[in-house]
């Protein structure tokens, strides 16, 4: 059995394992570790639950998102809707600044804007959206503004990933340009990846972060 096909086998009994996904619609296709998924899913929140779930399998290094989103007539919802229901979590989530965040949604598709202090607020804002019934995407162009500026971020990097136990300091790479964080380096899985990702976010002061570490093939 080749790594490929073993690899695809291990992303389709993953999806058939993630109770968020109904995997009877979705193709699965490896080649040289990049999956491609494919077929339909009722709503944008299961396609990102699919794609979270393939990140997980060991060997992957990249994931072609080729899912469509069809959603069930009684889930469709007008634009006017979607956007008031957004507005009002938003406004309920105490992760999330009461205002500077705007709300833009056409024929399903949803854009957020604006501005916030740090990347988790903006991640959760679209993790709110996510999980509106008749939203085909979402696109996330909130900005992380950066209210202070550390002398050492390289320093604050390096001694967080240290602490971490998802992490190996050790193969990862920091460049550090006024505010924007590099990342270079090889890891052995994409949960890895996100977890120095994450703590590269998370050092005060940093406004952008460019994610350029690999995944080492099994």
């Amino acid at each position: 059995m080749s790594d490929d096909t073993r690899l695809q086998q291990w992303v389709v009994d993953e999806l058939a394992f993630e109770p968020r996904v109904d995997a009877a619609h979705i193709g699965v296709s490896v080649r040289n570790g990049v999956v491609t998924l494919s077929g339909r899913v009722d709503s944008y929140a299961e396609k990102f639950a699919a794609e979270e779930a393939t990140r997980r399998i060991k060997g992957v290094t990249a994931v072609a998102q080729e899912l469509e989103v069809h959603l069930p007539s009684h889930k469709k919802t007008d634009d006017a809707e979607i956007a008031a229901r957004l507005v009002r979590m938003l406004d309920w989530d105490v992760l999330i600044p009461h205002r500077g965040i705007t709300v833009k949604v056409e024929h399903g598709y949803l854009t957020l804007g604006g501005e916030v202090e740090w990347h988790y607020q903006r991640t959760e804002a679209e993790a709110d959206a996510r999980k509106l019934s008749g939203v085909k995407a979402v696109i996330n162009d909130i900005h992380v503004r950066s209210a202070i500026r550390p002398e050492n971020v390289k320093a604050r990097l390096h001694a967080a990933l240290e602490r971490n136990a998802a992490a190996q300091a050790d193969r990862v790479s920091v460049d550090v340009t006024g505010t924007k964080v590099t990342l270079t380096g090889k890891v052995n899985a994409w949960t890895e990846r996100e977890t120095i990702e994450r703590a590269a976010w998370s050092v005060p002061g940093v406004s952008e972060v460019d994610d350029r570490i690999g995944l080492a093939r099994p």
